[in-house]
């Protein structure tokens, strides 16, 4: 048990390494207590027997000494495992409060750093997919119509100047993945667009227009 203080207070924080000893305690109490008991047992009187005989005098047949001792340190004993008894379930409730507040804590933190992924402004979207042809490349690569594109291949906001750009990629990767990043809802989304031949016309089966600035 560590002792740790604060506000002018002092606090018990307890660990499960605590909780495993007073439970050995408590094991080596409850050990005691039944070799006492067959001390008694063995002398035949137990925990109640008469220690005198019919006359009132003291028995001679049996070791007074050794169950006075007995019946008194079982006394004890038993004080001994309801206090310890009581600091064990204290100590559990203390646990498991340290594991609600570690947990909550932990939820916490997490909470906040998802928060502050989401506080990351978004690049603006350089393309906006106005068109996707069922059972093309697009559509199985996950491409739907209103996907505002912030990255396709190696073009992105920051070197984007004309849909060329995008033809001129597409041209160059036929039968090869490309990342496709695009704001859907509002969320960044990822797929991987394969350009290739198929039934329809072009490598891709989709429309994309430009955005322009200021473009809502």
């Amino acid at each position: 048990m560590k002792m740790t203080e604060g506000n002018n207070e002092t606090t018990m924080t307890i660990t499960a390494n605590d909780v495993k000893n007073l439970i050995k305690k408590k094991d080596d109490i409850e050990e005691q207590i039944k070799a006492y008991y067959d001390v008694l047992e063995d002398q035949g009187v137990g925990i109640e027997g008469p220690l005198v005989d019919a006359e009132g005098f003291p028995r001679s047949d049996v070791n007074l000494y050794q169950i006075r001792t007995a019946r008194h340190n079982i006394s004890c004993l038993q004080n001994d495992h309801k206090a310890i008894m009581v600091d064990i379930e204290e100590a559990l409730h203390k646990l498991h409060a340290l594991d609600k507040s570690k947990h909550e804590q932990d939820e916490s933190q997490q909470a906040q750093a998802e928060a502050m992924e989401q506080d990351v402004p978004l690049p603006s979207p350089f393309a906006r997919v106005d068109g996707v042809t069922h059972g093309s490349p697009a559509c199985r690569a996950g491409i739907r119509v209103g996907d505002e594109v912030i990255e396709f291949g190696s073009v992105n906001t920051e070197n984007f100047q004309n849909l060329q750009n995008i033809v001129s990629v597409v041209q160059h990767s036929e039968g090869k993945p490309l990342r496709v990043s695009v704001i859907r809802d509002g969320q960044p989304t990822q797929m991987s667009l394969t350009p290739q031949k198929w039934s329809g016309r072009g490598l891709l089966g989709c429309n994309i227009v430009p955005i322009h600035r200021g473009d809502s």
